[in-house]
C-alpha cells in the first residue's frame, strides 16, 4: 500500500494490533476457563478489531479527517477489494456446489478410493484437491467440515485430529492453488509469473505433504464409515472444469463464475435444481463470507494506519537487522529468512494471510531485489510463510470455522495442524540448501 507521507519507524504504532489480539485472545481464554461454549466466538473477530482501529486513530498525528481517509484508502485498496470479491465468489461456488451435490460427489469418490484405515490420509487428499481447485481454504473447510462431523458423530475418532487433517489439506491446496487469492497477491506484489511461482512452491509443498500423509497414516485407526454406492460422477465436472481453466491461466473471476454456472446447470440436469434455489444459495454463500469480508476491510484499513504511523517499517527494520546479523555471509539466505519472518509475523498480527502478503509485498520485493532472489522465490516465500502462520493461529478464520463446526476449541484444531509445522521445517532446510 503506497503512501505519500509515512512517519518514521515506530514500534509504538504496532500497539493497535496488540490491542486487537489481546481483546480477542484474552476474551476467548477467559471464557474458555469459565466453561463457556464456543468461547472464541463470543467476541467476533470483526468486532474485536474495532477498538484497535480507534486506538490507531488516536495514535496518529494527522487530523482525524486525514486519518480516516488513510483508513478508507487502505480498506479500499485494489488488492483488498479483489480479495473480498474472490471471497464472495468462492463462497457462492461452495454453496452452489454443495447444494447441487458436487461436494458430496467429490468427497464420496475420494473416500471410496481409500480403505477405512487410510481415512485420515484420504481426508487430507480430498481437502487438498478441493482447495487446489477452488483456491480457498475457507471454502474447502466450509464444504468438508460438515461431512467430517458425521464421522465424529458416528465413530470413535478424535474430532481435533479430524479437524487438523482438514485444515492441513486446505492450507496445502490454498497455498499451491493457481487461483488462490494468496497466490494472486504474492505474484502481483513481486512481479512474478504464476507458473514460476507454482513451480517454486511445488518443490516445498509436495515433500511436506508427503511427510504429512505418512504422519496421518500412522496416527489413523480403522474407522467405520459408509460411502454411497451410487456416486454421481457428473458432480465432479465443476471442480475439474475450474481446475483446468485455472491451469490454462483464465482470470480467477471468470473461473469461479463459470464454476458457479456449471454447478447450477449440472444440478438442474441431475435433480431439477431451480432458479430460486440457485439465487438463494448464492446469497447464502455471500452471507457465509460476511465476517471475513468485513474483517478484511477493517484489517486493510488498520494496516494502512499502522503503516502510515511507521509500525510496519519498524517491524521490517527489526526483522531485516536480525536476519542480516544471523546470516552475515549469505545475503540470499538472510533475505529469504527475512521475507519469511516478515510474512509470518505480519500474519500473526493481522490473522489474514492475503492481507499480510499485501501489506508486506513492497518490503519483500526490496529485500529480494537487494539479495538477487527471483520474483518467483520471493512470491513463494511470502505465500508459504503467511499460510504457515495462518494455519497455526487459533484466531484465524480457518481454525475458528473448524472449531465451530466440529464443536471443539480452535486451539485444539491448530494443535493437530501438522502440515504448516512440517512445511516450516521443510522450507527452512531446503531453502538453506539452495542458497549455500
Amino acid at each position: 500500500m503506497q503512501s505519500d507521507n509515512i512517519n518514521p519507524p515506530s514500534l509504538k504504532a504496532l500497539i493497535p494490533f496488540l490491542v486487537f489480539l489481546g481483546l480477542f485472545l484474552g476474551t476467548g481464554i477467559i471464557l474458555t476457563y469459565q466453561g463457556v461454549e464456543f468461547a472464541f466466538y463470543q467476541l467476533p473477530v470483526s468486532i474485536a478489531i474495532i477498538p484497535a482501529i480507534f486506538v490507531a486513530l488516536y495514535l496518529g498525528k494527522e487530523t482525524i479527517d486525514k486519518k480516516i481517509g488513510q483508513f478508507i484508502k487502505g480498506a479500499g485498496h485494489e488488492n483488498i477489494i479483489t480479495m473480498c470479491m474472490i471471497y464472495l465468489l468462492a463462497g457462492a461456488f461452495a454453496s452452489v456446489a454443495k447444494a447441487t451435490g458436487s461436494v458430496d460427489a467429490s468427497v464420496q469418490l475420494g473416500l471410496a478410493l481409500f480403505p477405512a484405515y487410510l481415512l485420515l490420509p484420504g481426508l487430507f487428499i480430498v481437502s487438498a484437491f478441493i482447495a487446489t481447485a477452488m483456491g480457498t481454504s475457507m471454502g474447502t473447510i466450509a464444504a468438508i467440515a460438515p461431512i467430517a462431523l458425521g464421522f465424529v458423530e458416528t465413530a470413535d475418532v478424535n474430532p481435533a485430529l479430524i479437524a487438523g487433517v482438514i485444515i492441513s489439506g486446505a492450507i496445502f491446496g490454498d497455498n499451491l492453488s493457481i487461483i488462490s487469492d494468496t497466490t494472486i497477491a504474492a505474484t502481483r506484489s513481486q512481479g512474478a509469473q504464476m507458473k514460476d511461482k507454482f513451480k517454486t512452491n511445488f518443490k516445498f509443498a509436495v515433500p511436506a505433504a508427503v511427510i504429512c500423509l505418512v504422519i496421518f497414516t500412522f496416527l489413523g485407526e480403522s474407522i467405520d464409515y459408509q460411502t454411497s454406492s451410487d456416486i454421481q460422477f457428473i458432480g465432479l465436472i465443476p471442480y475439474l472444469l475450474i481446475l483446468t481453466l485455472a491451469l490454462l491461466g483464465v482470470n480467477v473471476f471468470v473461473v469461479l463464475t463459470v464454476g458457479i454456472i456449471t454447478a447450477a446447470l449440472i444440478g438442474y440436469i441431475s435433480s431439477g435444481y431451480e432458479l430460486l434455489a440457485f439465487v438463494s444459495d448464492i446469497n447464502s454463500g455471500f452471507s457465509n463470507m460476511q465476517d471475513i469480508f468485513i474483517l478484511s476491510l477493517f484489517i486493510g484499513g488498520l494496516s494502512a494506519l499502522v503503516k502510515h504511523q511507521g509500525g510496519l517499517a519498524a517491524l521490517t527494520r527489526k526483522i531485516e537487522a536480525t536476519t542480516r546479523s544471523i546470516s552475515k555471509n549469505n545475503n540470499k539466505k538472510a533475505a529469504g529468512v527475512g521475507i519469511g519472518m516478515l510474512a509470518f509475523f505480519t500474519n500473526f498480527f493481522t490473522a489474514n494471510n492475503t492481507v499480510s502478503i499485501i501489506v508486506t509485498g513492497d518490503t519483500a520485493k526490496e529485500l529480494a531485489t537487494d539479495a538477487e532472489l527471483t520474483p518467483a522465490q520471493s512470491a513463494s516465500l511470502l505465500d508459504i510463510f503467511a499460510c504457515i502462520s495462518q494455519g497455526l493461529i487459533p484466531y484465524g478464520a480457518q481454525a475458528l470455522l473448524l472449531g465451530a463446526t466440529m464443536k471443539i476449541s480452535p486451539v485444539d484444531v491448530v494443535t493437530y495442524s501438522f502440515y504448516p509445522m512440517v512445511l516450516f521445517i521443510v522450507v527452512l532446510l531446503m531453502f538453506n540448501k539452495a542458497t549455500k
